[in-house]
C-alpha cells in the first residue's frame, strides 16, 4: 500500500486506524496556489471513528532545502460529541515549526468535520480548508503485488474511503522560492507527552524498505536523519530485489531520502516532483524496487476525483 498500515506487521500505528497516515499529496492549482493533502484512517470509517482527539496531525514544509520544517500546519480535533467533531488549524514558522506541538497562529477555529458525503469547505483569509470523509484516491493491484506480480486487474482502493485534510493557499504563503519540500506526521499525546507515531512523504517506502522492527523508529524519526540512518539498509533492499550495485542503489535512493516530497512549483507537477491524485506511484515504486524489471501493475487512477476543492472524491457507500 502507499503508506497504509505503516505500523509493524502491516497494522496501523498502535493498532489505531485514526493514527494511520495513508497518503500525502502536494500540487499546484490555478491562480498561483499550492494544495497540500494529508489522508489518514485506511478503510474508513474504521469502527465509526474519524480523527483522534489526542493527536496532532501535521504537514511540514521546508522552504530552504535544509530538510527542516520552516512552515508547519497542525490540525487538532475535538473529542467526538453527538456524532460531530471539529478541528482547529495552526500555522507555525521558524523554531515553532520544528516542534511537533500545535503552535503558532490559529488559522481556523472549531471548523466542523465533514462526516457525510457533502464536503463542508471553510475559508479564512488566503486559506481554503476541508477535513472529513472522502474516497481514497490510492490505486493499486495489491493482490497481484503480494502474489509475486501475478496481476489480477483488481484495484484494491476502488471502493475504499479515508479521512482527508486538505489545505489550499497562495504560493507566497510558503515562501518566494518555487521549490518546497513537504512531509506529514501524526503524533499522539500519551501521559502528558507527544509522541510521533507515523510520518512520511514519498509513497510506498516503509512497506517495502523497512524491516518490521524498524518501523516504529522510522515513524518517530526526523527526515534530516534519514540518509545516514537508512542509506545502508535500503541500499541492501535494492541490491537484493533489483540487482543494483551499491553506487546505483544510493543514486536511486536520493530521490526518496530524506523522506521529503519535493515540489518545484515552477515546473509541471508529476511524481516525484510533487504528487497529484492521479500519479501512478505504485508503478513508479515497483520500477524502482525491481530495477526496471516491473514497470506497471496495470491499474489506472480513480475517476471520481473532483475538478476543484477539496479534490478528493465523494465517499463510497457501504
Amino acid at each position: 500500500m502507499s503508506h497504509h498500515l505503516s505500523g509493524p506487521n502491516l497494522r496501523s500505528p498502535l493498532g489505531d486506524a485514526r493514527l494511520d497516515l495513508t497518503d500525502l499529496f502536494a500540487f499546484t492549482a490555478p491562480g498561483e496556489r499550492t494544495v497540500l493533502i494529508m489522508n489518514v484512517n485506511p478503510v474508513a470509517p474504521t469502527g465509526g471513528q474519524a480523527f483522534h482527539p489526542d493527536a496532532v496531525y501535521r504537514i511540514n514544509v521546508d522552504t530552504d532545502g535544509d530538510h527542516q520544517a520552516d512552515v508547519a500546519f497542525s490540525f487538532v480535533f475535538s473529542p467526538p460529541a453527538a456524532g460531530q467533531q471539529t478541528v482547529t488549524v495552526h500555522r507555525a514558522v521558524g523554531d515553532q515549526a520544528r516542534t511537533h506541538e500545535a503552535a503558532g497562529q490559529t488559522v481556523f477555529t472549531d471548523v466542523p468535520v465533514s462526516l457525510g458525503t457533502e464536503p463542508a469547505v471553510a475559508v479564512s483569509g488566503p486559506y481554503t480548508f476541508f477535513a472529513g470523509f472522502r474516497s481514497d484516491p490510492f490505486f493499486a493491484d495489491l493482490d497481484g503485488i503480494v502474489n509475486k506480480f501475478q496481476w489480477t486487474g483488481v484495484d484494491w482502493g476502488a471502493d475504499k474511503n479515508v479521512f482527508g485534510i486538505v489545505l489550499e493557499m497562495p504560493d507566497a504563503e510558503l515562501g518566494t522560492d518555487p521549490g518546497i519540500g513537504v512531509w506529514a506526521r501524526v503524533s499522539l499525546r500519551q501521559d502528558g507527552r507527544l509522541k510521533s507515531v507515523d510520518r512520511g512523504a514519498h509513497p510506498s517506502l516503509t512497506a517495502y524498505f523497512n524491516a518490521e522492527d524498524a518501523k516504529d523508529a522510522y515513524n518517530a524519526g526526523e527526515p534530516a536523519d534519514d540518509w545516514d540512518t537508512y542509506r545502508a539498509p535500503w541500499s541492501a533492499v535494492l541490491e537484493h530485489f533489483g540487482d543494483y550495485d551499491r553506487q546505483s542503489a544510493e543514486e536511486a535512493l536520493r530521490t526518496v531520502l530524506p523522506d521529503i516530497l519535493r515540489l518545484d512549483r515552477s515546473e509541471p507537477v508529476a511524481y516525484p516532483n510533487g504528487r497529484t491524485l492521479t500519479d501512478d506511484v505504485t508503478s513508479a515504486r515497483l520500477a524502482m524496487l525491481t530495477g526496471g524489471k516491473i514497470t506497471t501493475d496495470h491499474i489506472g487512477p480513480h475517476t471520481d476525483l473532483l475538478r476543484g476543492f477539496p479534490y478528493l472524491g465523494t465517499p463510497h457507500a457501504g
